[in-house]
């Protein structure tokens, strides 16, 4: 399981960067701290989330997603988010890299949280 500590600051409307690793046919899961710039919890209490990864975002590629990731606040008043992805889910996915994106919104403006690469691996045994 990945763990991140994540910075947010609403009025900069620039993601943070954070790259992962899934193993096809393994589940997936990145728990993620996000702290306010006051290096403190960000509370994400009324937020929701959405997060989705594609093969590519290059001009001639084909858009939409690949997969969606099921966004869980495990701890939302402490700023704790968990993405994550069941082995069915990564055993679709073909190796190499992805881009991905994770927003959340609330009182009807969305933010960008988190932009960045996934890896996706074969894994040895199956």
């Amino acid at each position: 399981m990945a763990s991140k500590n994540i910075t947010f600051v609403p009025a900069a409307g620039v993601p943070a960067g954070a790259n992962f690793d899934i193993y096809s046919g393994t589940d997936f899961q990145a728990d993620l701290v996000v702290y306010g710039a006051n290096n403190k919890a960000f509370d994400l209490t009324g937020y929701t989330g959405a997060a989705a990864m594609a093969k590519s975002v290059a001009i001639g590629a084909t858009f939409g997603a690949t997969e969606t990731f099921t966004v869980g606040f495990t701890s939302a008043y402490a700023g704790k988010v968990r993405l994550s992805l069941t082995d069915t889910q990564t055993s679709s996915l073909a190796e190499g890299r992805y881009v991905y994106d994770f927003t959340i919104t609330s009182s009807g403006f969305t933010y960008p949280l988190i932009r960045g690469n996934i890896n996706v691996l074969k894994t040895i045994t199956s």
